[in-house]
């Protein structure tokens, strides 16, 4: 499956060479093993954020990031952002570094690449998010951290099924 309407993309970021930086990753390989509607797809993207703005042409409904996060919480503790459209990056705004993008580089990014070629992005964008312990050089994830996953995994099939039910209770 790739796009078209209805469709949630459910995009794991992060690098798995920078400790907790590798939760988005962790989370999608975890994620994997359960059983999620049709209309979810669900993708390891790790560093490669380039490619996740192209893909987010092909029209999906919901985007849900899911990524290291910080925002001064204890490590561990997970935060799910709806992201608002108008406080994105300015169009143009991206910088293109393929292996070191943000979230926010993705969207602006995205927001470039739509308005040259009329695509539409995302109508709902989350962030699930884990406040990191570390993000130094090194492969896992700190104890915290990996305890988060089951809940975040958790989150997000809770997250597949209640888009679905939306997005059902739209299309006449």
């Amino acid at each position: 499956m790739s796009g078209g309407t209805g469709a949630t993309l459910i995009a794991g970021i992060g690098n798995v060479f920078l400790g907790d930086d590798g939760f988005g990753v962790e989370v999608v390989r975890a994620l994997s093993a359960h059983p999620l509607p049709d209309q979810v797809e669900v993708v390891d993207f790790g560093v490669r954020g380039v490619h996740l703005a192209y893909q987010l042409l092909d029209g999906y409904d919901t985007l849900v990031l899911v990524d290291a996060t910080a925002r001064g919480g204890e490590p561990g503790t997970l935060y799910l952002i709806e992201v608002d459209e108008c406080a994105g990056a300015p169009i143009g705004g991206a910088v293109l570094d393929g292996h070191h993008m943000s979230p926010d580089a993705v969207l602006a990014l995205l927001g470039t690449l739509c308005a040259g070629t009329g695509g539409t992005p995302p109508r709902r964008t989350l962030v699930l998010g884990c406040e990191p312990a570390s993000v130094e050089e090194g492969m896992g994830l700190s104890g915290p951290v990996a305890a988060a996953v089951p809940e975040a995994v958790r989150t997000l099939v809770g997250l597949a099924r209640e888009d679905l039910v939306t997005t059902e209770e739209r299309t006449p």
